[in-house]
């Protein structure tokens, strides 16, 4: 299935869930992860089945100041 990543779009097997797309883009936590804008938290990842042409922002926090 189809998936857009931060803006650049993966192939998938069907069935797959974010843990699967963290894994294939190699994400280091610590990280955020909004499917379609809504946030999905950390401990649903292994478990939120995702769906053709969602998309998914993967965003890890900024520091400074």
């Amino acid at each position: 299935m189809r998936v857009i990543v931060n803006q650049i779009e993966h192939e998938l097997p069907t069935q797959s869930v974010i843990s699967d797309v963290l894994s294939l883009i190699d994400a280091k936590p610590p990280y955020a992860v909004a499917v379609n804008l809504n946030f999905v938290p950390k401990t649903k990842h292994s478990e939120f089945l995702l769906n053709e042409n969602d998309e998914i922002e993967i965003i890890a926090p900024v520091t400074g100041g």
